[in-house]
């Protein structure tokens, strides 16, 4: 380590010093992914102690409910006698422990499901291994979707589209232009601009986007998750339920974002020891997974979707008798999870289901499917 700094961001100086400017999406790939340094590879993220919360973390209301909807959309596919319930970056198991205990009342269900959780962290593994030590159902570790086996299979992803790496384009006067990572002058890292513009970027832009401003950055991400996605989504007659930040339409903006000790900071600090993250473009994962014939079903605000779900009367039954200082941790959850705030995870939060193109509406999606 030489100048305090990290042996990633030693790693990326060199390959920068060796390759030229890194594109963001390189970058944002070794920070996170790196085998060695990554930031999911060598930190627990989630918790108090940790760099965020999310909606699991937050009460146990929402795990249930994504268990009692996965039941549902089980009952929907026909109830296929060994399904495969899939959740990618599960975190410390917090989720699928919430919604197997849910999913109880349904012992049919129950007795189906064989529990795939796809996971690169070695870390979040140990804990999630940890939180199902004692399970009565079957589970399995993988590292990518692409390791589950085919069959009836039922997806769950809350918040991992968004730390996918995401690519920046910078609009410029001759045209759309890579943003890149360089080492500027005073010897930190910098965000520019590749040296030539995009071939034919234009054509790749949604229409209602081209007219952009000097300056102005438009972020994508590769539809291989996507197409993977709904692939085996349509194949196997299942669902997948997507629930992430994002916009509902294509949009021209930088959400790149880093997250530290609960608090915003940059995202060219301290490679590897924080979270990024951008927002996710539903409006292309929705052309992703229809040009592979799935069905798709939203967006809608997470808020929206929760009360859809009935999160409203499960607040209710678990205040029902509870010590006011119980009862209050459950309204501020409630409160918290379906926020219409700008800020707020009800509104900033989006859930997209997909579905073989045989399935009918899907709850939470009633008014929504398509």
């Amino acid at each position: 380590m030489a100048d305090g700094r990290s042996p990633l961001e030693e790693e990326i100086r060199r390959r920068i010093e060796v390759g030229g400017p890194m594109p963001v999406a390189q970058y944002m790939t070794l920070c996170l992914t790196h085998p060695e340094h990554g930031y999911y590879t060598t930190h627990n993220p989630l918790g108090a102690a940790g760099d965020f919360i999310t909606a699991p973390e937050v009460s146990q209301m929402f795990g249930e409910l994504i268990g009692l909807w996965a039941a549902a959309a089980w009952r929907a596919m026909g109830s296929p006698a060994n399904v495969r319930l899939v959740e990618l970056g599960p975190g410390r198991g917090t989720l699928m422990r919430d919604a197997l205990r849910a999913a109880k009342v349904m012992p049919d269900f129950r007795a189906a499901l064989v529990v795939h959780l796809v996971e690169i962290s070695p870390i979040l593994e140990t804990l999630q291994r940890e939180a199902f030590i004692a399970s009565d159902v079957p589970l399995t570790w993988h590292r990518s979707l692409a390791d589950v086996p085919e069959g009836p299979l039922i997806v769950i992803a809350n918040e991992f589209v968004d730390a996918l790496p995401v690519h920046q384009a910078v609009m410029c006067a001759d045209g759309w232009h890579e943003r890149v990572v360089k080492i500027g002058e005073d010897g930190d890292f910098h965000f520019s601009i590749d040296r030539d513009p995009i071939p034919l970027f234009d054509r790749f832009l949604p229409g209602n986007l081209r007219p952009a401003r000097i300056g102005e950055i438009f972020e994508w991400r590769s539809d291989q998750m996507a197409l993977e996605l709904s692939r085996r989504v349509v194949r196997s007659g299942g669902v997948a339920l997507l629930i992430d930040y994002g916009h509902v339409q294509s949009a021209i903006g930088d959400t790149l974002q880093a997250i530290g000790g609960h608090d915003f900071v940059s995202p060219l600090l301290a490679p590897g020891e924080v979270d990024l993250t951008a927002h996710v473009d539903f409006q292309a994962l929705v052309r992703a997974a229809e040009s592979m014939r799935a069905r798709t079903h939203g967006p809608v605000e997470q808020g929206e979707f929760l009360r859809r779900l009935g999160i409203v009367e499960r607040a209710a039954a678990l205040k029902a008798g509870a010590p006011h200082e119980q009862a209050t941790a459950v309204q501020s959850a409630l409160l918290r999870l379906t926020s219409s705030e700008p800020t707020g995870m009800g509104r900033m939060i989006k859930a997209l289901a997909l579905s073989a193109p045989k399935l009918g509406p899907l709850p939470g999606f009633d008014d929504e499917s398509r």
